[in-house]
């Protein structure tokens, strides 16, 4: 059960079809193109039977493409940049990327916006620090929740009436969620510098809707995509599908970066234990802790070598796949941003819903994460106001 409910505008996708779908055939000469679904190259296609009904250029198509697209242009009038953090593959931390980047940005006084396309499986409300929190509907747009006064949230998590519930939606009531929250959430009136928006895995209708939408209503301000993947060929053979979804969709790819690339943490955070097959503790019933040893080893360390104690041990968690993430970025001609470590902090900071690199500055994994940031700066940089028009706006 949905708390708010939505509005009749929940009609989707027809109307925003005006770019050939990723799964056209070669040559599509587009939805709203005379010979749709009737030209040679539609043969086969999938959407051949939609396009030749005339669906996507008739004229209430046309008036309703248009007011959804000044909606969304509204909308986004004062965002500076619209960042998609896309992948193939699910499991890989885009999530934990889009949540954690919008709180480094936020602390360092950037005014960001996370939202949330994952409709079956939302999770920025959590990593946000924001759980349990509903947003208000007014009558020009919905209000979103308040992590810190920087950062603003819009999940469809807020508008369940159970947080357990499953979201059992076909791709045509979920794009017209993604519609509502595109055209009428109402960000911060002082504007957004970043708007991340975190999607599901894959390319699937979320996707293909929100990228249409946003270019046909707000084109400008799409600055790209920051793609995420492990090093490992079960992800990345995901991912390559993600970077031609990219290709296709003529998204500009900010970067890959790679996440969860080392296990990385302070010998003194580690736990030790007697060696036992798993085997053995399944016969003998052992109780969870009972062959802790990591106490007595800390206390030796102490001992005889307490400098090892802040040394960062470091494991692979993943087998790298050839050249991994950075060859892979280097193929397909865009930026490698670095890698991410598996860092306990990292996780704990996710699931506390805080900002991992101000509650955990020291931590290993705080450092690569604060370059990431730098990164996408650098590459979707803000323009500050003049000093003399910020006097300007106050005198007026």
């Amino acid at each position: 059960e949905i708390r708010t409910a939505m509005s009749s505008s929940s009609e989707p996708p027809s109307a925003w079809a005006t770019q050939p779908p990723p799964n056209a055939n070669q040559g599509c000469v587009g939805p709203t193109s005379s010979t749709a679904g009737k030209a040679s190259a539609c043969d086969g296609c999938p959407s051949q039977q939609a396009c030749a009904s005339g669906q996507f250029n008739s004229p209430a198509a046309e008036a309703q493409r248009k007011a959804e697209a000044d909606g969304i242009s509204t909308a986004m009038s004062n965002v500076s940049h619209v960042l998609l953090v896309l992948s193939g593959k699910g499991g890989v931390g885009k999530s934990t990327v889009s949540c954690q980047l919008a709180h480094t940005l936020a602390s360092r006084g950037y005014r960001v916006g996370v939202l949330d396309v994952d409709i079956c499986g939302p999770s920025c409300a959590r990593m946000l620090g924001v759980t349990g929190r509903t947003v208000h509907k007014s009558g020009s747009g919905w209000c979103p929740v308040y992590a810190n006064p920087n950062l603003a949230v819009m999940s469809v998590s807020f508008l369940l009436a159970d947080a357990d519930a499953a979201v059992v939606w076909r791709g045509p009531r979920k794009n017209g969620m993604i519609k509502q929250f595109l055209t009428e959430t109402e960000w911060d009136s002082d504007g957004l510098d970043y708007l991340i928006v975190d999607t599901p895995p894959g390319t699937s209708d979320e996707h293909i809707s929100t990228v249409q939408m946003l270019r046909e209503g707000a084109g400008d301000v799409l600055s790209g995509a920051l793609v995420v993947t492990t090093p490992e060929e079960i992800s990345m053979s995901d991912v390559r599908k993600e970077l031609n979804f990219c290709q296709k969709t003529k998204i500009g790819v900010i970067g890959v970066v790679e996440n969860m690339s080392t296990f990385r943490t302070r010998l003194r955070d580690l736990k030790f234990s007697r060696p036992t097959s798993a085997r053995e503790s399944y016969l003998c019933n052992t109780d969870e802790g009972a062959d802790d040893r990591t106490e007595e080893v800390l206390a030796t360390l102490q001992e005889k070598c307490p400098e090892v104690l802040d040394m960062i041990a470091s494991a692979d968690v993943f087998p790298r796949s050839g050249t991994g993430p950075q060859g892979m970025a280097k193929k397909y001609g865009v930026p490698y941003l670095g890698s991410l470590p598996l860092d306990p902090n990292l996780l704990e900071s996710c699931e506390k819903g805080v900002c991992f690199t101000e509650v955990h500055a020291d931590s290993s994994g705080a450092s690569p994460f604060e370059v990431l940031a730098d990164r996408i700066v650098e590459a979707l940089p803000v323009e500050e106001a003049e000093e003399g028009e910020d006097e300007d706006m106050v005198e007026g």
